[in-house]
């Protein structure tokens, strides 16, 4: 036992450290995966910058005159429209400009990866057309919007909200987005400056990538989750096994001090009667004659009883003990162990045999006669100077109840476990070996029948045996 706990514990240790190195281990790639996604995150940004100038380049080429003249203005009689954006079904970016004179147009524009400008475009080239655009035509933050949530999907980034508003190097915000929701929570801000020469930045807010993190992490967490429940399941099994087998092993050390007790001390009874028989002069005392021989006959009859219960124990182990069922006339078959129970001289037993005469059952006469025998013999143990039994034979059962001692409740449950004996403190010269209730309990499962408990400690106890009830 001493080694088991040393290789638990062991195994204990080694285990916490796994768990310690998988938990350090889920924190950087936590922080890996963080880093990664907000890249993702400014990359999504950078191309949503480079389409949405984009976007404003195709409104303004030879729909507008704001990169004209002024005379050429007059003469064309348009002036720059406003520019709003939406999506249409197929998630691409439709731009709407209205211009003063009336005249609306519309135009969509995909915005798939093969046609994103990030892949034609350099940073710096973005910004240089921020300085030529951004004085002719303002950023719209609605189209900005549209664009920036395609191009986060396209990298499996899916925001319950994003908003985009345009600032100064100082915070100030210089263009509002009017659906952002400034008070509603908190969120994760990326800022990217796309005009430096005219101090302007977007700063996004996007929900908090957290959320997205722990999905792509999902699949390693649940699975050491798995893992750790696993190994916690199989060590609280392991520990309740070996904590049972301790017990069992304590309890047949228990047995086998019993059994060498109960054991001795027939054998020391029956040798002294013989002893007495053979070195004393017995011929002319018939009485002391009888009484030795009575007493070496009864000692020779427990030890009897007891290698058979040791033998019963042993050939259930080895699943080879066979029963032989016959016919049994109930009433007279009890009265008769109930006889021999009254000769008993231990202290004053009354046994009264009563119920149905006309009951029969299909058993096997001799572990049939051990159970009630057994039953009985408990009941006259646990009691005090007197007691009563009452032996009641019922169409579909049989009970024996005495007005002994009783079981605690707590008892009752493990009282047909093997080796297992009741703690009666006041009852410690009792001699018992812990298995004569498995025994019982063996033999009425292989006839398929049950078994019912009734205690109450001061009371008395019943044992009620019902035939072919399991």
């Amino acid at each position: 036992m001493k080694r088991f706990k040393t290789i638990s514990t062991s195994f204990i240790i080694a285990i916490a450290i796994i768990f310690g190195c998988n938990v350090y281990y889920l924190v950087s790639l936590y922080n890996s995966i963080r880093d990664t996604m907000k890249k993702d995150v400014m990359s999504a940004l950078f191309d949503a910058d480079l389409d949405e100038l984009w976007i404003r380049a195709e409104s303004a080429n030879g729909e507008t005159s704001t990169l004209m003249t002024e005379d050429e203005d007059k003469e064309d009689g348009h002036r720059h429209g406003e520019i709003s954006a939406g999506k249409d079904s197929l998630g691409n970016v439709v731009t709407t400009t209205r211009y003063a004179d009336g005249t609306i147009v519309s135009k969509s524009l995909s915005l798939e990866d093969n046609n994103t400008f990030s892949n034609f475009l350099s940073r710096s080239i973005g910004r240089q057309m921020h300085v030529v655009i951004d004085p002719y035509i303002a950023v719209n933050i609605a189209i900005m919007d549209s664009v920036l949530e395609k191009r986060l999907n396209d990298r499996h980034i899916y925001p319950d909200y994003v908003a985009v508003e345009i600032a100064d190097s100082n915070g100030d915000v210089i263009i509002a987005n009017p659906h952002h929701r400034y008070n509603d929570g908190s969120y994760d801000v990326f800022t990217y400056r796309f005009n430096p020469d005219a101090d302007m930045m977007y700063r996004m807010y996007i929900t908090p990538l957290t959320r997205h993190i722990f999905w792509e992490m999902s699949g390693v967490i649940i699975t050491v989750l798995l893992l750790m429940v696993a190994f916690s399941l199989a060590f609280q099994y392991l520990f309740r096994s070996v904590s049972r087998l301790r017990t069992i092993e304590e309890m047949k050390d228990d047995f086998v001090s019993n059994m060498t007790h109960e054991l001795k001390t027939p054998i020391a009874i029956a040798y002294s009667a013989n002893d007495a028989l053979l070195n004393f002069d017995t011929e002319n005392d018939p009485d002391k004659k009888t009484k030795y021989l009575k007493i070496a006959n009864k000692q020779m009859k427990r030890l009897g009883e007891l290698v058979e219960n040791i033998l019963a124990m042993s050939m259930e182990r080895r699943k080879t003990m066979r029963l032989n069922p016959e016919t049994i006339h109930l009433m007279p078959f009890v009265s008769e162990i109930a006889a021999a129970q009254r000769m008993r001289e231990d202290k004053g037993i009354t046994i009264e045999v009563n119920g149905d005469e006309t009951v029969f059952v299909e058993a096997d006469r001799i572990h049939l006669s051990n159970i009630l025998n057994n039953l009985i013999d408990n009941a006259i143990k646990y009691s005090g100077d007197t007691v009563n039994i009452l032996v009641t034979i019922e169409e579909n059962s049989i009970s024996i109840t005495d007005n002994g001692i009783g079981i605690p409740s707590k008892s009752i449950p493990y009282i047909f476990d093997k080796f297992y004996r009741v703690p009666h403190g006041n009852l410690r010269d009792v001699s018992g070996h812990g298995i004569g209730l498995y025994y019982v309990k063996n033999i009425i499962d292989r006839m398929e029948w049950g078994i019912n408990v009734k205690s109450k400690e001061g009371k008395g106890s019943n044992f009620t045996i019902n035939f072919s009830q399991r």
